[in-house]
């Protein structure tokens, strides 16, 4: 007795194509549901992030006695900055002003007339920066003024929002130098307000968004533009001077 085994029929060329077809449906769908449980994930990092940046503006305080300090840097930015850092150098605090990252069209009269302040202030003790295009800018149009002065201790003047990044640009620019933040706060963190208003939102998004990057640069060590208008136009970089 003979025994036939029995053969696979061939497949069609039909069925090759149904089964190749649902092969990629299947992979198709499990990229996709990859995809959407890294973009979960990362919406989430970010949002932690986020509100942990919130969080760590909102707990910034205003430093009580600040009197040891060498000088002041205001980074422009609003009129307010620039109010407070004066008032806090006509109460004694540090020797001489730094206002960086001014506009060159704007001049010391125009901001003595802003800010209400009396003519002996400016020309005994503030300097203007006419060189910083942005906080990197702000850092090393700093670092000149700090190593022209010998400076050791300075107090930053800047939105509460900025500080983090602020801080981060300065002590890469000066690294020896001990910076102290002292917040311009405009809005209060604290309460929950500030999440239905889409200009706060807008405003400390980006800011999260760019002190992340900021970070990011940081940790990777890659280079980046000075942030001084000079270098923009191939001169050479003047120092922060009085005008």
């Amino acid at each position: 007795m003979s025994v036939e085994s029995a053969q696979p029929e061939p497949a069609t060329p039909g069925t090759s194509k149904t089964d190749a077809i649902r092969r990629l449906r299947r992979v198709g769908h499990h990229g996709l549901r990859m995809a959407t449980i890294a973009t979960i994930i990362a919406i989430a990092l970010i949002a932690m992030g986020f509100f942990r940046f919130t969080d760590i503006i909102a707990d910034l305080k205003v430093t009580e006695t600040p009197g040891d300090v060498d000088a002041i840097v205001a980074l422009t930015g609003g009129y307010q900055r620039i109010d407070q850092a004066l008032a806090l150098l006509e109460d004694g605090v540090g020797e001489r002003l730094l206002i960086s990252g001014v506009n060159p069209s704007t001049s010391s009269a125009a901001l003595r007339r802003a800010t209400g302040t009396e003519s002996a202030t400016f020309d005994c003790c503030v300097d203007i920066g006419y060189e910083a295009l942005d906080t990197i800018g702000n850092a090393n149009e700093t670092a000149v003024w700090i190593r022209q002065h010998h400076y050791t201790r300075i107090l930053v003047v800047t939105n509460n929002y900025h500080i983090p990044r602020s801080l981060l640009e300065l002590s890469q620019a000066s690294p020896d130098v001990t910076f102290i933040a002292h917040p311009v706060t405009h809005a209060d963190l604290k309460t929950e307000t500030w999440l239905s208003d889409p200009v706060a939102l807008r405003t400390l998004f980006v800011e999260y968004a760019k002190y992340s990057l900021a970070r990011l640069r940081s940790w990777s060590g890659a280079k980046t533009a000075s942030g001084l208008r000079a270098d923009t136009g191939g001169d050479r970089p003047v120092s922060a001077s009085l005008h």
